[in-house]
């Protein structure tokens, strides 16, 4: 059965990242922009990274260019910007797409795994998927979820 663990991506920095490394702890996977109404979420996503982190649990950002064009920058100038804007420490990830022929490999899965209300398609930026320690898909959030309200479900795959 796939998991998240069966999966690679590139880090924001251009490292090969075996997503096994993530074995053990919750996991929220996140497409991300710079320029979208939703972006000021990065700093509820910190607000969690910071609060949840040392209990197992870590954020994935996963830049995408694919609405609206609305994060045309390089992966230095995301870098630059989320921790410049948000103080963001949790992983961030080369841009890739996430839906389409060219849509990751992660996001091809974890659509299949959580379908949402648009036959599987992400909507938009900022949509959330909550991954438990064993790599396998709890929830799906929508992209105006705030990140606080996800706060209760975060604990319950702490525990």
């Amino acid at each position: 059965m796939t998991s998240l663990h069966d999966f690679k991506a590139t880090a924001i920095d251009g490292r090969e990242t075996d997503l096994a490394s993530y074995d053990g702890t919750v996991v929220l996977v996140v497409n991300t922009a710079s320029k979208c109404g939703l972006t000021p979420q990065y700093q509820g996503l910190q607000e969690l990274y910071d609060q949840y982190g040392e209990r197992g649990f870590t954020i994935l950002g996963f830049p995408c260019d694919q609405f609206a064009h609305q994060e045309p920058g390089t992966e230095d100038e995301i870098a630059e910007f989320c921790q410049r804007n948000y103080g963001v420490s949790f992983p961030m990830f080369a841009k890739i797409d996430v839906n389409g022929k060219e849509a990751h490999p992660l996001y091809q899965w974890l659509k299949k795994e959580r379908g949402g209300l648009i036959g599987g398609a992400i909507k938009w930026n900022f949509t959330k998927f909550l991954v438990g320690r064993d790599g396998e898909v709890i929830d799906r959030y929508a992209p105006t979820t705030e990140p606080a309200k996800l706060a209760g479900d975060i604990e319950a795959a702490l525990a």
